[in-house]
């Protein structure tokens, strides 16, 4: 028997795509509204991508916030393992507005482009100002794990 896929086994295969394609990523994104992007990636155009992860079709079924992301992205996508791929053809999950990629712990592919809708440029600042804040924040607590409060 297979072991079930963790959210944390999804996300390192599809920041594993996205890497491929020229972006960098981070997980557990903290937005404006209270809310937090499972990963959230910059392209090389300058696109913030949003993605959605979700491992039970439980967890899928009772997510009403995934709509509210979209605010805070120019491209908003799933990422799910093979055997929940076919529960985002539903139109709940609006397939023609959101991407889809199926992923594991190793690999991920994308089944659906995530389509463009562009941030209005004083949303996309403070976005980008927030999440190289965020992985600046990060990288120095890596570094130094005895940093006083921030």
């Amino acid at each position: 028997m297979i072991p079930a896929l963790t959210a944390s086994d999804v996300a390192r295969g599809t920041a594993r795509l996205l890497w491929l394609h020229g972006m960098t990523a981070i997980a557990e994104v903290p937005l404006a509204d209270g809310r937090r992007a499972d990963l959230m990636a910059l392209s090389p155009a300058g696109e913030i991508w949003i993605i959605e992860i979700k491992v039970s079709a439980a967890d899928l079924r009772g997510d009403h916030k995934w709509q509210y992301y979209r605010n805070w992205c120019d491209r908003f996508a799933w990422a799910v393992p093979p055997h929940l791929a076919p529960l985002l053809e539903d139109d709940r999950f609006a397939p023609d507005g959101c991407g889809l990629i199926i992923a594991d712990a190793h690999e991920a592919i994308t089944s659906r482009s995530a389509p463009l809708a562009a941030l209005h440029p004083s949303r996309r600042k403070a976005v980008m100002l927030a999440f190289a804040r965020l992985a600046a924040h990060r990288l120095m607590r890596q570094q130094d794990p005895n940093l006083g409060p921030y």
